[in-house]
This record gives C-alpha cells, sequence and structure tokens, in this order.
C-alpha cells in the first residue's frame, strides 16, 4: 500500500475528526445534515465550521461531505431540479467553509418518459450555475433504466456533457465498487474503462455487495462479506490510486476490520 494512501470510513458528522482517529485512518467522509432531505446543511461539530476545519487540520485528517441523495440536478422536473440546484450550491458553500477536500454527489436521473440527453445537459446547466469552491465528485451510481452515471456508456455521455461547462475543471469523479458491480461494471477494468473516460478517479467507495452482478440493487455490505471479488476489490484500490472510504455497517468496531482487511490486501 502506498504510503501516502489516505484510507478512512463514512461516520457520524458530530466529531469526524475523532472518528477518524478512533479508526486508525487519515480522513472521513458524512453528511452534513439529513441525507433524505431538502433541508440546508447543518453543521453539528461542537464550535461550528471553523472549529472543524481547525482541528481537522491540527489532526491532518481529510474531511469529505456526501451531499443528500434527494439531489438530482439531472430531472426536467422544475420542483426537483431548482431545489436540488439551490442545495448543491448549500452544500458546496458549507463543505468549503470546513475545508472539505470534496463534496461527493449522485448522478441523479430522469423520469421513464425523458429524454435522457435532457438530463446530461442539465448537469452542464448545474455545473456552470455552481460556484464550486471544492471539488464536486460525481459518484456513479447502482441501479435506474434512465440513471445518468449507473452505465460506462452512460458516464461517458454525463462526463462530455459537464466537460462542455464552464467550470468542469472542478469536477471530479468517485468510484463505488458496490455500485459498480451493481450495476453491472466489471470491476477488472473498472479502473482502466473509468479513466479512459474520465481521465481521473479522485475518491473510492471500497464497499462490498450483497447483491448479484448487474442486479441493480444498492446494498453495501462489510469487506469480505459480500458478492465481490475480494482480489477485485482490492486492484479497484491500487489501480485507482485515490483516497479510500468505506461505507459499511458496524459501527467502530466493524469499520476498524474492514479498513484492517484492506490494509492486509494491499
Amino acid at each position: 500500500m502506498p504510503a501516502t494512501l489516505a484510507i478512512g470510513a463514512h461516520v457520524d458528522s458530530v466529531d469526524p475528526v475523532t472518528a477518524a482517529q478512533d479508526r486508525g485512518a487519515s480522513l472521513s467522509q458524512f453528511f452534513l445534515g439529513n441525507p433524505q432531505g431538502y433541508k440546508g446543511p447543518e453543521i453539528a461539530y461542537e464550535g461550528g465550521a471553523e472549529a472543524l476545519r481547525s482541528a481537522a487540520e491540527a489532526a491532518d485528517v481529510a474531511l469529505y461531505v456526501h451531499a443528500p441523495y434527494l439531489i438530482n440536478v439531472a430531472t426536467t422536473n422544475n420542483r426537483i431540479r431548482i431545489p436540488s440546484r439551490k442545495l448543491l450550491q448549500q452544500f458546496v458553500d458549507a463543505a468549503a467553509s470546513i475545508g472539505a477536500k470534496g463534496l461527493v454527489v449522485h448522478g441523479g436521473h430522469v423520469d421513464k418518459a425523458e429524454d435522457v440527453d435532457k438530463g446530461f445537459d442539465n448537469w452542464r446547466k448545474a455545473v456552470e450555475a455552481t460556484d464550486l469552491k471544492v471539488p464536486l465528485l460525481l459518484e456513479n451510481t447502482a441501479g435506474g433504466d434512465n440513471a445518468m452515471a449507473r452505465t460506462l456508456e452512460r458516464i461517458g455521455r454525463v462526463w462530455d456533457a459537464i466537460g462542455a461547462a464552464e467550470g468542469s475543471e472542478k469536477v471530479g469523479f468517485c468510484l463505488d465498487t458496490c455500485h459498480a458491480h451493481a450495476g453491472g461494471i466489471e470491476l477488472g477494468t473498472a479502473v482502466e474503462r473509468i479513466k479512459a473516460i474520465t481521465g481521473r478517479i479522485d475518491l473510492v467507495h471500497c464497499n462490498d455487495s450483497r447483491d448479484e452482478f448487474g442486479s441493480g440493487a444498492d446494498r453495501h455490505t462489510n469487506l469480505g462479506s459480500g458478492l465481490i471479488d475480494p482480489d477485485e476489490l482490492a486492484g479497484v484500490v491500487r489501480g485507482a490510486d485515490a483516497p479510500v472510504v468505506i461505507e459499511t455497517r458496524g459501527g467502530l468496531e466493524g469499520q476498524r476490520e474492514d479498513l484492517e482487511w484492506l490494509r492486509e490486501r494491499l
């Protein structure tokens, strides 16, 4: 394992710095508020954004924020797209205020009856409309026929659309192993093929899957206990050579075990 490779976990937002230290980790990812709601970001850390930023810098812990799941800037539904853009800017601003290294956001989708091309163009418009004070990390998703970032073909098309936007240099890519497996992307070649499309992988979500390849089911499980080949999980991490977040269950002990599992295989 490269000495500089940062590894950590998705943790509670109350004290992500101590959470990283408790896991022997050098980074933490977390939500800022309710991931299932349209309410704006909330800084739960005692002392607020500046205190969290200072604590993370002092401890040399990198912070990543995961945006709410409900954000969908691709949709043609104005009642969802317009609040999504507003919320995206709010979370970019909040992530910047704590010194986060990036804001992870799902690719979203269009409704079944809609033209997917409209979704790609809406991504272009969203990037142009957002003041990206921190890198925006587009994450591949597991399911949905009209999803923007489930398949390699769709990832290529949304990436082309984003590339046409002013500010696109601030958009990166987050590769989720469970989502790729469930979405039908072979992990043995995923890193090479995604880098051929995007030129970059900025973050890896290293998760095992409870479901079969191509199932479309987004159900993470602890490393080594699911249906993904352990060698392929480790291979993605090695090949991507990017910071790694595990999004697994079991609290502190479960995540400690998963981090140790991964370190042993690297």
